[in-house]
């Protein structure tokens, strides 16, 4: 066995080198050796440094497409596309929207008053923020097809349009807009879908018109006010909204040059979602959340339901005892609401966008609430819903539809849930529940009962009055 393993080590020595011992000697000298490369190659290379450089000059969050696995759902596929005005790339050119597009040049002229000094200056401070604002679009297929010039030029009038469309609804003058009112509604749909937004901060450079940064927030929340269609809540704490606010200037010119801003929203579904949804308010434990249970079967074991102090759909909480009772937000529902809360999740189901899923948990949390018209009954009569959209069975169908391929956060509304589950296995509650509902379903059972323990105690009271003994 040793000869032969030495004769065959000395024939392989002898006899040339072999593909194995050609493989280890190539190795070797490679390493030293450069290789030269092509230009394919060297472009290939450079991009990764043209993507870090871009990265920073993206101005905030980036705007994408809806998912795809939210398009997918046929009942809500006609909520995610502008009907009467398109903002930014991805739906300009469409000729249903052509209308509203000529009229943005008659906005923009309103818009400073037809100064023409002051409309060339407003375009020269969009024209210096376009090559980064182009980055902000996922979808650069669509955006690539406009040079600097027709990108710019569709940043300027988008922003004038929002920024002349903000002013007139904040200040209730509809009819400055020299739009009917059937439209003005359709415009403050469109407004608010995930594929028709533009970066915020194109908007905040021309915002000129709205004050200092004071009169600025007010009027942005007077707009979202009018949005949602409710009134502030009196509550000073939480008046007028939670949305985001901007520093001082040379505090936000220092974070432009750094890259992006942490305290402007990334664009007006942005802004109007931090008006929905409290930030950071999940607990950092999940729920014992076994089942759902609608708000008939609530009722039923004494769980009782009423309107919450603000309209935020994180002010949600749970009072324990016999008398339970499930503080939900007030939410005013219309032929908008749908298309809303579809991209505000549209927003958050997106690569880029927020990971708390705030909306989201909620949308999924009224879902498990609401099965048929009787609990959407039930929380109208409460103020809990504020019904303009038809029967109660079409907002139960609304949320049910909306709710479809949706996943709630793990920890949202868990002190919540953890107290409903808890009421539900103390079964002296749910029966006392249960027996009062029964019994005492209505103000006449009520009444009934009231009389029955009244002729008992005038029934005992003429008993005794017979066993008394006389004095005579």
């Amino acid at each position: 066995m040793g000869e032969r393993e030495a004769g065959s080590s000395s024939s392989l020595a002898g006899g040339g080198e072999t593909p194995l011992h050609s493989i280890v000697v190539q190795k070797e000298n490679d390493a030293n050796t450069a290789v030269p490369l092509s230009k394919n190659e060297k472009k290939w290379l450079e991009s990764f440094v043209n993507l870090s450089k871009n990265h920073h000059e993206v101005i905030r969050t980036k705007i994408e497409r809806v998912p795809a696995m939210l398009r997918e759902v046929k009942d809500n596929s006609g909520c995610y596309d502008p009907l009467v005005v398109s903002i930014g790339p991805y739906h300009y050119g469409n000729t249903r929207l052509e209308l509203m597009q000529r009229h943005k040049q008659t906005m923009a002229l309103q818009y400073v008053d037809g100064d023409l000094k002051l409309l060339e200056k407003l375009y020269q401070d969009v024209r210096r923020v376009a090559e980064a604002a182009k980055q902000c679009y996922t979808d650069q297929s669509s955006v690539g097809k406009f040079n600097n010039e027709d990108f710019s030029q569709i940043m300027f009038l988008d922003a004038c349009f929002i920024l002349r469309f903000i002013y007139c609804i904040a200040k209730d003058e509809p009819k400055a807009l020299q739009i009917k009112n059937n439209m003005i509604a359709l415009v403050k749909r469109d407004l608010f879908l995930l594929e028709n937004q533009i970066p915020f901060q194109v908007v905040n450079k021309l915002s000129f018109k709205f004050g200092d940064e004071t009169e600025k927030k007010e009027m942005l929340n007077k707009f979202v006010t009018n949005i949602r269609s409710l009134p502030p809540k009196s509550d000073k704490k939480n008046f007028p909204f939670n949305l985001y606010f901007w520093k001082k200037e040379e505090e936000q010119h220092a974070k432009e040059k750094e890259g992006t801003s942490d305290d402007e929203p990334a664009h007006l579904l942005d802004l109007v979602r931090s008006d929905l949804f409290v930030k950071s308010v999940w607990s950092q434990k999940p729920t014992n959340w076994f089942s759902c249970r609608s708000v008939k079967e609530l009722k039923e074991v004494g769980i009782h339901f009423r309107s919450s102090k603000t309209n935020k759909f994180t002010d949600v909480a749970f009072q324990p005892g016999y008398l339970a009772k499930l503080e939900l937000p007030p939410i005013y529902i219309d032929d908008s609401t749908k298309s809303m809360l579809l991209n505000v999740v549209a927003y958050e189901c997106s690569p880029n966008g927020p990971d708390d899923f705030g909306v989201s948990s909620y949308i999924c949390l009224m879902d498990s609430l609401i099965d048929h018209e009787e609990d959407v009954k039930e929380l109208r009569s409460k103020g809990i819903f504020l019904n303009f959209l038809g029967s109660d069975q079409q907002v139960a169908d609304l949320f049910n539809e909306i709710a479809d391929n949706l996943v709630s956060h793990p920890h949202a509304y868990a002190a919540v849930k953890d107290g409903i589950e808890k009421h539900y296995k103390n079964r002296l509650k749910i029966w006392l529940a249960e027996w009062l509902h029964t019994h005492f379903s209505s103000p006449w059972t009520v009444l009934a009962f009231i009389g029955a323990v009244l002729a008992l105690v005038l029934t005992v009271i003429q008993t005794l009055e017979l066993f008394k003994p006389s004095k005579s």
